[in-house]
C-alpha cells in the first residue's frame, strides 16, 4: 500500500508546485496584481476628468473620444493594448458582466445610436464610470443609474484578470 501511495503523493506535490509556479495571466504586467492595476487604471482615468472631447482623439494633449480614452488609460497604466473602437473592444473574448457584478476597472458598454455598441467607459465603483461622452464636452464621471445611461447600458467586460 505504501509503495503505491508514494508515487501518487509525489505526483500530487509536483502538480501543486507546477500550479504555484505558473506564469501570471498574460494580460497583467509581471509582478502586478489585478487590484494594483485596477487602482492604477482608476487613478489615471479620474485624473483625466476635464480633458476636452475630440472625435478620434487618444491623448491628453489632443483630447479623447470614448475609445481613445479607454485605450490610452489601459495602455499606459496596465500595458494592455485595446482595439481602437468601442465596437471592437466589445468583441474582446473577456468575460461579460452585468451591472450588479461590475468591479472597478471593468469596461462598460452602451448602445447610444442604432442597435450595437457605440460607447465605452471605465467603471470606477459605486455606480460611477469615467468616459468621454460628446463633442464639445469633456471627460467626466457619470452614474450608471442616470436615466439616460441606465436605458442605454448593455454590459461590462472584465479585461483586468
Amino acid at each position: 500500500m505504501q509503495r503505491t501511495l508514494r508515487p501518487i503523493l509525489l505526483t500530487l506535490a509536483l502538480l501543486l508546485l507546477a500550479a504555484c509556479a505558473s506564469a501570471p495571466p498574460p494580460r497583467l504586467r509581471p509582478g502586478s496584481t489585478q487590484a494594483m492595476l485596477s487602482n492604477d487604471v482608476l487613478f489615471r482615468a479620474i485624473s483625466l476628468v476635464g480633458t476636452p472631447y475630440r472625435w478620434g482623439g487618444n491623448t491628453p494633449r489632443g483630447g479623447f473620444d470614448c475609445s481613445g480614452l479607454v485605450d490610452y488609460v489601459f495602455r499606459t497604466e496596465a500595458g494592455i493594448d485595446l482595439p481602437r473602437t468601442s465596437r471592437e473592444m466589445s468583441r474582446l473574448p473577456d468575460p461579460r458582466v452585468g451591472a450588479a457584478r461590475l468591479l472597478p476597472g471593468d469596461l462598460v458598454f452602451f448602445r447610444t445610436e442604432g442597435g450595437g455598441v457605440s460607447h465605452v467607459g471605465i467603471y470606477v465603483g459605486k455606480g460611477r464610470f469615467v468616459h468621454a461622452p460628446e463633442t464639445g464636452g469633456t471627460v467626466r464621471l457619470d452614474h450608471l443609474d442616470n436615466p439616460y445611461w441606465r436605458r442605454h447600458f448593455l454590459y461590462g467586460k472584465r479585461v483586468l484578470r
